[in-house]
Order: structure tokens, then sequence, then C-alpha cells
């Protein structure tokens, strides 16, 4: 089951809570309740990080495993981009989101995404099949603003809480991510749930999802129980990696 966050895609944003993980983490949790789906793998991608992390302190119960993609988990320093907090703003803030915002998103679309997988190569269809411009669209531009806004003060807050998590877990991340310091994040996650197994992959960015997709598909079913090595399936993703990178 694929999730949107409150206020992506085509989900509606719901109530204030959810401009933070733990509220969309009982978004998903309630989610599951009415699928009746008890307990599940939870996989967080980026901002996404912060609420499988948090999912899995606040709902154990309903926690199998947990993969970590690239994930955003810990305080870093610098805070975040201008436009997240002009966005936000309450009276300044409309007009930026559907005059700025959108215009100048649609022109930087394309450079943007493919930033985000360097230096992995971007998949020709992955604008017009992912939909990334949806972002831009002012309502989803304000819930991912507040959520970015709020990430920093809440993972401060909370992310001395992962150490009670003792659930699987596996964390795959690049080690040329320009978008998530992987050091401060998957490094911090390592460190705090014991027996997390980190796979390190080199030359890999913000998106081993797409760049090392069997790798991940092997985390999952690691977690399910099924025997996979997954030291050597990292090092055989490099070297796939190695390859479809040359020119």
């Amino acid at each position: 089951m694929f999730v949107d966050r409150p206020g992506h895609g085509y989900s509606e944003r719901g109530g204030p809570q959810n401009d933070y993980p733990d509220g969309q983490a009982a978004a998903i949790a309630k989610l599951m309740d009415e699928k009746g789906i008890k307990r599940a793998i939870i996989v967080g991608h980026s901002f996404g990080g912060a609420i499988a992390a948090s999912f899995a302190v606040l709902h154990p119960e309903k926690t199998t495993g947990l993969l970590f993609l690239s994930p955003a988990t810990h305080p870093w320093p610098g805070g975040v981009a201008w436009y997240y907090h002009v966005a936000t703003a309450p009276v300044i803030g409309p007009l930026f989101r559907y005059t700025v915002a959108l215009n100048a998103g649609m022109t930087m679309l394309k450079p943007a995404t493919v930033s985000v997988f360097s230096p992995n190569p971007m998949p020709v269809d992955y604008i017009d099949e992912a939909g990334p411009a949806l972002v831009l669209r002012p309502s989803a531009f304000l819930a991912n603003s507040a959520d970015v806004v709020n990430l920093n003060d809440y993972v401060t807050r909370f992310s001395p809480r992962y150490k009670e998590i003792k659930t699987p877990t596996v964390i795959i991340t690049g080690d040329s991510d320009d978008v998530v310091l992987a050091n401060i994040h998957s490094k911090g996650l390592a460190d705090d749930i014991e027996g997390a197994q980190l796979l390190w992959i080199h030359n890999v960015g913000h998106k081993p999802d797409y760049a090392v997709t069997g790798l991940a598909i092997g985390a999952i079913e690691s977690i399910a129980g099924k025997p996979r090595d997954l030291q050597t399936l990292a090092r055989e993703a490099e070297l796939e990696v190695q390859v479809t990178s040359q020119p």
C-alpha cells in the first residue's frame, strides 16, 4: 500500500496535527485500521523517514519492520530554504504560492528533479509518470512547506525516542546525497536503533529507490524473514550503479 503524505498527491491535508510527522504517522495507523491491516513493514523515503520512525515509536504493535531510504530523521545545521518560510507566512504566503512559487517552480522542475537524482540519471519518463509538478499546486506547496519548516524542531524533540525502536530495521543511503546529509541522519538512525543494518552505497544520490531498486526490494524481503545477504546485494548494486552511470 502506497500512502500520500496528507495534503500531497491527491490526499486532503486534514487537521493541524498533520503539520508534524507524529500526526501523519497517526493518519497511517488509522488507515491501516480501516483497511484491516494489523501490522506492516513501513518504508519511508526522505521526509517519510521521520514519519516511519515516529510510527515505529508510537505504534510498535503495528510495525513489523522498517526500511529507511535516504531518511531525514535528525536535527541538522543550517535550517531550510527561505521560500519554505515565505510560503507559510500568513499574508504574503498565499500570493507567493499562487504566483512566484508556481511559475518559477514549473521553470525549475526538470533541473531540480535531475539534481535530486544526481549523480544517478533521472528516468526519462519520471516527470510524466511520477507527477512531481503536483507539489507546485498552491495547497500542496503550503502542505510541503509546513512539513519542512516544522521538521528540524520536531526531530530535535522526538529523535531521542528512536532508541525505543526494537523492530528489524534496514537503512539504505547514498554517499552522494546532496539533499539529506547521510552522515547525520542515516548514521544517526543506525546508532539509535539497536540491530539496524546500514547499507552505505557509493555513487548514489537521494533516490536509492530508483538507483538501487533491487536492493530496496531485497531489504523488504529480508525484513519479512526471507534469507537475503544484504551486504552482498549492496556491493552488487554498487557495481550496477557504476555501469549505468558511465557515459
